[in-house]
Order: structure tokens, then sequence, then C-alpha cells
């Protein structure tokens, strides 16, 4: 009988570097099991000072919807063992998790700083979706994003922090939202939902 949970974590535009490996042992340490598909190869990963060139093997070479296309085969894979499937996913992993997000018999979908989301509004999930943003981005008016989201089973919060805030290899990490957001995730993963809505963390 399927009665495990498993967490599929998907990377930023990195790979599988120190900040994934950390956040699946936080997650394997939940009793959760854990899997961390490599979206760019398995031996490739970039290092922070190299996000030109991470940012261009992505895009050029990889891509949203290749690399949901991959995500959504190892969804099917899992179906099979596991009685429900959650994705998390990082910036570009968000994304992804976001474009897998209408596959049929997901439990939920949790993304941090998904920024190419707005590029995918049409999508219409089929599972409860998290989604953590920060503040403000760089490239995009957060609040538009979080506007355009409201809708029954999507619940959006927003940290008074910067992109990459959950990341502790990072100098934009922040303990206070980075572990409040984790909490929230695991919460959802383990079903105490809410209906979707915005909520500004600092408020």
């Amino acid at each position: 009988m399927k009665e495990k949970t498993a967490v599929i974590v998907l990377h930023e535009i990195y790979g599988v570097n120190s900040h994934m490996k950390h956040m699946c042992q936080k997650l394997v340490d939940k009793q959760l099991e854990v899997l961390c598909p490599s979206l760019i190869g398995e031996e490739r990963v970039f290092s922070y000072e190299q996000q030109k060139e991470a940012y261009a093997y992505f895009t050029e070479r990889i891509g949203f919807a290749r690399a949901a296309f991959h995500v959504k085969q190892l969804i099917a894979r899992l179906k099979k063992e596991y009685k429900a499937i959650f994705l998390v996913g990082f910036s570009a992993g968000a994304t992804v998790a976001w474009l897998c997000s209408e596959e049929k018999g997901l439990g939920g979908i949790v993304g941090y700083y998904g920024s190419r989301i707005r590029d995918y509004l049409q999508v219409s999930p089929s599972c409860p979706v998290l989604l953590f943003f920060p503040e403000t981005e760089l490239s995009f008016h957060v609040e538009d994003v979080l506007n355009s989201m409201k809708k029954p089973g999507i619940r959006t919060v927003q940290w008074p922090a910067r992109h990459g805030f959950s990341d502790p290899f990072s100098v934009h990490y922040n303990h206070t939202a980075a572990e409040g957001a984790f909490r929230e995730a695991i919460e959802w993963i383990k079903g105490e939902r809410v209906n979707g809505e915005v909520y500004r963390a600092w408020k």
C-alpha cells in the first residue's frame, strides 16, 4: 500500500549545490522522502560568481518547458510508489514547479521567489499552491504578480527580504524569513493548508 510522501526539490539555475543539499537535509529531518534531480546535468554545478554563465546555460540549453517535461516524467514514475508527491522549487525551479502544477495527482507545490512565474500566469493549477516572494525584485513589481494570483487554492506570502532569502550560502540570506517560510512549507506539505490569499509576513 502506498503510504509515503515524496518531495521533489527543484534547484535554481546553479544546479544541485550546497543550498539544495542543505534544503534536502532539512526536509529529510522532517521525515520526508526527498529527491533532487539535476535539471542541467548530474555533474554540472555553477558557483554564484558564474551567475551569467549559469543563466545562459539554463535558458539556452535547458529552458523551462524542457525542465518541466522531465519533472513530469519523474512525477509519473513516482505516482506508482508514493501516496503523495509535492514539488518544492527555488527561483527557476519554482517556475518549473508552477508549470507542473496542472499535473493530476500532485499533493501540492511550494515555490520560493519564482520570478518567471509572471510569464506563465495562464497556468491553472490542479493542486494547492504556496508561493513565497521577497519584498521587491529587480526585474518586476512583485505586487502586480501577487494581485494576479488571488485565486482559490493559491497562497502567496511576501517576506521583508530579498531574492535568495532562504539560502544560507547567499549574501541575501535572511534567517527570520528562511525559517518562517520553511515552517509554513512543512505545514503545507503535511496538510495544514489555507485557502488562497495574499499575506505579507511583516503586517
